[in-house]
């Protein structure tokens, strides 16, 4: 640190960068609970839709991955390790969702319990993200 330089409030910085990663995140989630209630009323989705869910999940994702990193003007998130515990669960969402069609393509079951896998990690990462931006 340079005496006299004026200094970056990397919390004010950061608090305005998250603000993508939470909508983009958010709006998967709740994307993500439409669709599981037209699953559970079995009702077959539009392929739109499921595409706009995988879309705006690995935005968010790949945002917060860049923003624990470090972004390129050089701010890093200050969410610690329950930041990387929150992208880890959302990975293992990312994963699930992407591998339950063909897990569960035999059964119904199989594919309940794969779907359900999947919005339990989403969910725990997503609540673990909110809890540890709300902390910085």
């Amino acid at each position: 640190m340079v005496p006299g330089a004026p200094q970056k409030n990397l919390v004010e910085e950061s608090g305005v960068k998250t603000i993508p990663v939470l909508v983009l995140l958010g709006a998967a989630v709740c994307l993500g609970l439409f669709l599981g209630t037209q699953y559970l009323r079995q009702v077959r989705s539009r392929p739109a839709m499921i595409g706009l869910h995988l879309l705006l999940g690995a935005g968010g994702f790949e945002v917060l991955v860049m923003l624990l990193s470090g972004a390129p003007d050089g701010t890093v998130l200050a969410a610690g390790g329950q930041g990387r515990i929150a992208a880890g669960l959302l990975l293992l969402a990312l994963f699930t969702g992407l591998t339950a069609p063909m897990v569960g393509r035999r059964s119904r079951p199989t594919m309940s319990a794969a779907l359900a896998t999947h919005a339990a990690a989403a969910l725990a990462g997503f609540a673990l993200l909110v809890v540890s931006l709300a902390r910085t």
